[in-house]
């Protein structure tokens, strides 16, 4: 089994995130910095020029994505 590495996605909660208003409904969105980091990293990955401290820090920047998703999906589902 290989072990992946990851910048722990706690790591951007000061910074990385904001709450806004859409549909009369708070939701979780990354800042614009840190979605065009997410983009950033997500080109050098497919270039295949990503290093390692790099692909931690996207590994981490998608699972913070994937916990947004859902709890904005549960936001919704109970308004």
């Amino acid at each position: 089994m290989i072990s992946q590495m990851i910048v722990q996605p706690s790591s951007w909660v000061e910074s990385g995130i904001q709450i806004s208003k859409v549909k009369g409904l708070n939701l979780f969105k990354f800042t614009d910095e840190l979605q065009s980091r997410l983009e950033e990293l997500s080109t050098r990955k497919k270039a295949d020029l990503i290093t390692s401290d790099e692909d931690a820090e996207l590994s981490g920047i998608l699972e913070l994505d994937r916990i947004f998703t859902l709890l904005n999906a549960r936001i919704i589902a109970e308004s």
